[in-house]
């Protein structure tokens, strides 16, 4: 990178950061830091929960894979918008029709504390661990373009590139800063910022990584062979079916995904932003992924890993790298305030108000909430030195395929069914995560197999189709304990009566209106980007018909929101 693209994350960082601060005035109770008052514009909403799954690891682990594999990680991704609409078409509504500010909430109504205290402190522990994988993504395509002098404090000695445990560390901090400040309205913002930034840079790489192999009939013909088919031996059609169904309980169900159906005005809001999120998912990543797929035509046998961003490096002009980086990073910030946000929040209403002080006032809320955004921070940062050693892509394929049933169907269980009670959720969590241990760590283990000959064929069967088992395992087994569990409990469980009462409750109370405020920062957000873009052209001549193109779309979009805002204005003004 040069000069100007240090020059440009650093601003957009300190933009970021400044964003978090501005909002910060927002936060006059928790219900501001953790729901965003049920206020969130869907389309707001619909972005965050793209940006949401997300980071600079789509682009280490999906993005290695297309330079490895070929177009399966066009199809992989393509998976989650199917799963997204069937989200928008089944859950997204429910959760807002309920009335809760949180999937926590809910949990509490229908299930009773016991459940929502082993969520917190596993997700909140492990998931917010997990999170760390991303920051560690992160970090490497930093670091991979950032050489050092030998014997620099900062180098890795191996590589002679900036330590990427030392960036982990700094962007884990930046992360916590980022929630610590302006709570869920932060997050938001940020998201849809990042989210059109990242777009328009992969709209420039695109055509600009096309020309460097000569268009697209080259790169066909260059290409290895079954590179161009959607399935290959590691990622079968099974695996792609599976991945959409396990995808569909995670956007469905899980915590974070559930703020986002939750924090806007009402039900069709809820269900316009799984809309939107799984539109997204079916048209974009064809286009996220062609730089890597076509960096491979260019030079092969690269890091697959870092794969992604030579290809970005090899075409963008200094400024427009800058940016990118800028915005991968704040993507996988995102990801990470995202979870953070959610269990700060879980934490602070289910551990410390419920346990410790039930009539804690909204000011000492927001306070623990923050401290308990400092707290998880510091496991961010240990997951992020910890992860790469199990292996970054490995850690987060099977982190999803195995425990996102137990976990998460339940839950989504619950928002239908009448009968089940803690008792099934339990024995649904507990039975999966064994199932689960066994197929990962039993069925793959000598030491087992010689104590338990005859599951010899099984083992076998598990140790050829491994990300098969891991998903028939995450999927079936919670899935059919639950199917009997419906099938043999025959009362009512008290914990329905809880939730039909507070949906009615919501349904008569509910007037909220959507904010304006997250269009009005990203509008003036792009037009100092856009001003940014022009000062880099004065200064890089050669690039500086890309640059002027980039900065003119960047106030085109600006221009647009400015209508939008003006259209909504009028229309308030004549509702009321």
């Amino acid at each position: 990178m040069q000069t100007a693209d240090y020059i440009v994350i650093v601003l957009y960082m300190v933009g970021v950061v400044g964003t978090g601060m501005l909002l910060a005035r927002k936060m006059k109770n928790s219900k501001d830091m953790f729901s965003a008052s049920g206020q969130s514009p869907w389309w707001v909403s619909g972005l965050s929960g793209f940006m949401t799954i997300f980071s600079a690891g789509t682009f280490v682990v999906w993005g290695g894979i297309a330079y490895q594999y070929g177009l399966v990680a066009v199809a992989i991704n393509m998976c989650y918008g199917i799963s997204a609409m069937f989200v928008g078409w089944f859950l997204a509504s429910r959760w807002r029709k309920l009335g809760v500010s949180s999937a926590s909430e809910f949990l509490q109504l229908r299930f009773g504390s016991s459940i929502v205290q082993f969520y917190t402190w596993f997700q909140g522990t492990f998931g917010i661990f997990a999170v760390g994988g991303a920051i560690y993504a992160l970090s490497k395509i930093v670091c991979s373009l950032m050489p050092l002098p030998d014997g620099h404090l900062l180098a890795d000695p191996s590589t002679g590139m900036l330590s990427v445990s030392f960036t982990s560390v700094v962007l884990c901090l930046i992360v916590i800063l980022i929630t610590f400040s302006g709570g869920l309205w932060a997050v938001l913002v940020t998201d849809v910022l990042q989210f059109v930034i990242l777009v328009i840079s992969v709209i420039f790489v695109v055509p600009l990584i096309l020309n460097e192999v000569g268009g697209w009939t080259a790169f066909v013909e260059k290409a290895p062979n079954g590179f161009m088919s959607p399935v290959t031996s590691d990622f079968t059609w099974w695996f792609l079916v599976g991945w959409i169904v396990i995808h569909f309980f995670k956007i469905g169900g899980e915590w974070a995904f559930v703020q986002r159906y939750t924090c806007v005005p009402s039900a069709n809001d809820a269900k316009k932003a799984a809309f939107i999120f799984g539109a997204m998912y079916l048209i974009s990543p064809i286009f996220w992924m062609l730089p890597a797929l076509v960096f491979r035509t260019i030079k092969s046998g690269q890091d697959m890993e870092q794969a992604y961003i030579l290809a970005c490096n090899l075409v963008l002009p200094a400024g427009m790298m800058g940016l990118m980086i800028a915005a991968m990073a704040s993507a996988t910030a995102s990801a990470a305030t995202s979870q953070l946000n959610v269990f700060a929040g879980a934490f602070t209403t289910e551990v410390y108000k419920r346990m410790f002080n039930q009539d804690a006032s909204e000011k000492k809320l927001v306070l623990v909430g923050r401290m308990f955004t400092v707290l998880l921070g510091c496991i961010v940062i240990a997951g992020a030195l910890l992860i790469p050693r199990y292996g970054y892509t490995n850690f987060i394929i099977d982190l999803t395929t195995l425990l996102t049933g137990p976990l998460v169907l339940p839950t989504i269980w619950g928002l239908f069914s009448k009968k089940i009670g803690i008792r099934a959720v339990w024995g649904t969590t507990i039975i999966g995560f064994a199932t689960a241990v066994i197929v990962k760590f039993g069925l793959t283990s000598n030491g087992f197999l010689k104590s338990f000959e005859y599951l010899n064929p099984i083992s076998k069967w598990v140790i050829a189709n491994m990300r098969i088992a891991d998903l028939t395992c995450g999927i079936l087994v919670p899935f059919i304990i639950l199917v009997i569990l419906e099938m043999y409990i025959k009362v009512e469980h008290p914990g329905w009566h809880r939730v039909l009462a507070s949906k009615r409750l919501f349904s008569e109370t509910n007037n909220t209106e959507s904010s304006t405020m997250p269009a009005k920062i990203v509008m003036y957000a792009l037009v100092i980007l856009g001003s940014v873009m022009i000062v880099l052209s004065l200064i890089n001549s050669q690039d500086a018909g890309i640059l002027l193109t980039f900065a003119s779309l960047l106030y085109f979009i600006s221009i647009g929101i400015l209508y939008v805002l003006k259209k909504t204005k009028k229309r308030y003004f004549l509702k009321h």
